[in-house]
């Protein structure tokens, strides 16, 4: 099994995950770390595509993979900063 096919499964297998435990519970800081899990998967998916790349890994999806972490906790950040003022107004998610 190539380097890039175990990427993938395991990408997808994280996804899938996340999108479970993102569905199952009710707590929104659990809800934030699940969507950061499935973001992950996705990232990891598009590495293994980017390692199929007959010249060795393509350039362009990686750039998308290390944007895509820079997205990603901006958007952690932001996220539990509503989380907080949610909670702080005393209403319930």
């Amino acid at each position: 099994m190539s380097t890039a096919a175990l990427y993938l499964i395991l990408g997808t297998a994280v996804a899938v995950s996340g999108t479970v435990r993102m569905l199952l519970v009710r707590d929104a800081v659990a809800r934030l770390i699940a969507m950061n899990v499935v973001g992950v998967g996705s990232l990891l998916v598009l590495m293994a595509i980017a390692a199929r790349a007959p010249e060795g890994t393509e350039p362009l999806l990686s750039a998308l993979v290390i944007t895509g972490l820079v997205i990603t906790v901006a958007f952690t950040g932001f996220g539990a900063v509503l989380i907080r003022r949610i909670e702080e107004a005393g209403e319930d998610p």
